[in-house]
């Protein structure tokens, strides 16, 4: 394992690419802003009746799913930080 790479920056080239890769995809995915966050209040609305959500790191945004043959189509990628599973008895 090579340490110092954990440590070095991605060229900035890189991060361009990665962005307008990012771009291209919501374009093509067709979805509104305001459709994405209508999206994530009801995740995290159908989520909270079982698990404690941290309402404040919540992500979720429109990325590409790796497919065996050429581009990735669109996806939707959620990160949500659990804090408690809720148990019902």
């Amino acid at each position: 394992m090579d340490l110092f790479k954990i440590f070095s920056k991605k060229p900035s080239k890189e991060v361009a690419k990665e962005r307008l890769r990012l771009i291209l995809i919501h374009d093509r995915s067709n979805m509104s802003p305001d459709l994405l966050e209508n999206i994530k209040e009801d995740i995290l609305k159908v989520l909270s009746k079982y698990i404690e959500i941290d309402c404040g790191d919540v992500e979720v945004k429109m990325t590409s799913a790796e497919e065996d043959v050429g581009e990735g189509s669109p996806a939707l990628v959620a990160s949500i930080p659990i804090k408690k599973v809720k148990h019902k008895n």
